[in-house]
């Protein structure tokens, strides 16, 4: 028997803010919205996926009648080919810059930090080649 990772849900905040974010700078459309409950409990989701490509890539979901969640349960990894340019669009979309982009000494990555508005840590590594 095996199994695979379908897609990631991240548990934010401000639903509206953290899909506009993740659209403008990460390049994701929305392709869905569910609302419902689990185990009673009312959620809101957005799901996220890349133009043109299958089901959701990233689904952001709120806990309707919770207080804001704790960052740092989940960190978020992408990659370009230009993570110069990247960092820009997060700037632009309102995102923040947690380590500027660095070349790594352990691998032939360039590696950088950021959040998205709410605070959540993304890695972001530009890969050659």
């Amino acid at each position: 028997m095996s199994s695979t990772l379908l897609t990631t849900k991240l548990i934010v905040h401000d639903l509206e803010m953290t899909a506009a974010f993740y659209c403008d700078a990460y390049g994701f459309e929305r392709t869905g919205r569910i609302q419902a409950e689990i185990a009673g409990e009312p959620i809101d989701e957005i799901l996220l996926g890349r133009p043109g490509g299958p089901g959701s890539g990233l689904i952001l979901m709120k806990y309707v009648d919770r207080p804001a969640p704790r960052n740092g349960e989940v960190v978020l990894v992408f990659s370009t080919d230009d993570l110069e340019a990247l960092f820009a669009r997060v700037r632009g979309a309102g995102g923040g810059i947690y380590v500027e982009p660095y070349q790594s000494e352990t691998t032939d990555f360039k590696v950088g930090f950021s959040t998205d508005p709410e605070g959540h840590l993304i890695e972001n590594l530009e890969i050659p080649g």
